[in-house]
């Protein structure tokens, strides 16, 4: 069985192994593909992964072989699902892989700007505290989490793991998502309220964003939200950019309403120079490493190679089409 890996560099830059993956067939990794190399690379092979390089309808139809597409990633509208499975084509992804590792960054993020670490170790290293005239100084509002207010919008895997973090450092927790039935029965000592979405950004002293990018939340914070925030508030997007209107973040920013944003992800990556957001103030922007743990990738290699054992047994899992 020929097996292609279209961009395999962002999950392992060296640090992984590929021989579980190797040892079911051919195997050929390339660490990226345009896309006018994908139906070249792709010709042949039974066994295609991809992370973000687009299998559309036009390469599907136009691989014979192709038996099998694997998402090396929870989310797979990289890849038409329809035209796949017009052909019987399963296409998997890899669902739960880097819930803790998300959440992670979401309080790393959080707390990068209510203590502004990075900045006052630079000012140390910097010699500021050694020409200092007190035992301590301080260049940014220092901020206590607990008693304070974090809404969560999504209640998924990682909705639940940063409310139970949110939980451990005293903060009140609010959550909007479209099916809080689902999620009456919490862990005990976890105590959330669920509420409308208007009520979640006026509340907050922190919105978190963890919800699925659908055309219903595309732009989901805009003007009108960003408005209703409270004066000095905080917003963290560690979901999908595109659930934030960009320039209308920019704006709340430099005006000075809200106090921050902590941001993993845009809507074009990697962005443009031009993206209001990079010069923005306040606005602390890292390049979609969430995800990027050793450990988190780790899995994600793993149930990618267990997605492809169980397809080439006959009973594939965690088929999305």
């Amino acid at each position: 069985m020929k097996i292609v890996v279209l961009d395999g560099y962002t999950l392992n830059p060296g640090d992984l192994q590929w021989s579980a993956l190797e040892a079911l067939g051919s195997c050929t990794v390339y660490d990226r593909t345009a896309p006018e190399e994908v139906l070249e690379r792709a010709v042949g092979a039974g066994v295609v992964l991809t992370n973000k390089t687009v299998l559309d309808r036009s390469v599907i139809e136009n691989l014979p072989d192709l038996k099998y597409i694997g998402v090396l990633a929870t989310g797979y509208n990289v890849v038409d699902g329809e035209a796949a499975r017009e052909r019987g084509i399963p296409v998997t992804n890899v669902p739960g892989y880097g819930t803790r590792s998300v959440s992670q960054l979401v309080f790393a993020l959080l707390l990068e700007m209510t203590r502004q670490v990075g900045l006052h170790a630079a000012r140390v290293r910097e010699g500021a505290w050694s020409a200092s005239v007190d035992f301590s100084f301080w260049e940014t509002p220092q901020v206590e989490l607990a008693g304070k207010v974090l809404g969560i919008v999504g209640f998924g895997a990682i909705g639940r793991d940063v409310a139970r973090l949110a939980s451990a450092f005293g903060m009140e927790v609010l959550v909007h998502t479209a099916h809080p039935d689902k999620y009456r029965d919490l862990p005990e000592g976890q105590l959330v309220s669920f509420v409308d979405l208007e009520v979640l950004v006026f509340s907050s002293d922190v919105v978190s964003l963890h919800c699925p990018l659908t055309p219903e939340t595309e732009g989901l914070i805009n003007t009108r939200r960003l408005t209703a925030m409270k004066n000095g508030a905080l917003l963290i997007n560690t979901g999908r950019g595109p659930l934030v209107d960009e320039a209308a973040l920019a704006e709340a920013l430099n005006s000075g309403h809200l106090g921050g944003a902590g941001l993993d992800v845009l809507c074009s990556e990697p962005p443009s120079a031009g993206n209001p957001l990079i010069t923005a103030k306040n606005c602390f922007i890292t390049p979609h490493i969430a995800w990027a743990t050793t450990e988190a990738r780790q899995r994600l290699m793993n149930t990618a190679v267990a997605n492809v054992t169980s397809f080439v047994a006959g009973e594939p899992v965690n088929v999305v089409n």
